[in-house]
């Protein structure tokens, strides 16, 4: 029997066509859509893509999906994701795999963004799960009292001993700021700080969530234009 994360992972795959650019999120959920997708190519499938991280790029390579650099295309049609939690307004914090900047990046370029979530990851209020904040590592303390002085609680995350070091070559902060009230503000507030480098803040980027019931059956929500 098929768990959350693939059936939720595996209808995503259905929303790629023949010829179309297609950004490759990062995580757990969205590693069904991947390899869903090079089952797909496999058949005859005709895309290209992008990815988000070295992990999901060595992925993509096992699966047999055609890779290319952001450099090489002029639009990406369909980004797919995971999430860490999702609001009722289709308000995301992402970032557990260390990969947010990359993310963002992509899903902010795509025409369709597309995030697939088990039910754990759906909240009424975002803030259970700590904000990652990728930070340069020039001044990261001074960058942390900063995100202190709006509200947070930064923990520098770790990895055996050592800071964890993103694909970017800089540092994340998970910053507990509660119950979040108003994700907006709280977006632009970190990206007034020098040093943060990106949020994990994903706010009105989402097209499409693709969920699971209770029978375990996929779910596809469009967000509300005024969502």
């Amino acid at each position: 029997m098929k768990n959350e994360k693939q059936v939720a992972g595996e209808k995503a795959a259905e929303f790629v066509k023949d010829g179309m650019v297609v950004g490759l999120g990062t995580g757990s959920t969205v590693l069904y859509t991947i390899k869903k997708i090079g089952e797909r190519v496999k058949d005859g499938l005709s895309i290209t893509a992008v990815a988000t991280s070295i992990q999901t790029e060595q992925l993509a390579k096992e699966c047999g999906i055609p890779l290319v650099n952001l450099a090489d295309i002029d639009v990406i049609d369909v980004a797919i994701d995971g999430a860490d939690e999702v609001d009722a307004a289709f308000n995301l914090i992402k970032g557990g795999g260390g990969a947010l900047l990359r993310e963002k990046i992509i899903a902010s370029s795509a025409q369709e963004f597309i995030i697939v979530a088990d039910s754990s990851k759906m909240v009424k209020q975002l803030g259970r799960f700590p904000i990652p904040v990728e930070v340069e590592i020039f001044g990261y303390p001074l960058t942390g009292k900063k995100i202190q002085s709006i509200g947070g609680v930064p923990k520098l995350r770790m990895n055996e001993g050592k800071p964890f070091v993103t694909d970017n070559g800089n540092y994340i902060f998970d910053c507990d700021f509660a119950a979040i009230s108003s994700p907006e503000k709280l977006e632009l507030n970190l990206n007034l700080i020098p040093g943060i480098v990106e949020n994990g803040l994903f706010i009105g980027l989402v097209d499409l969530l693709i969920t699971v019931d209770q029978k375990q059956e996929a779910v596809i929500q469009k967000r509300n234009e005024d969502g």
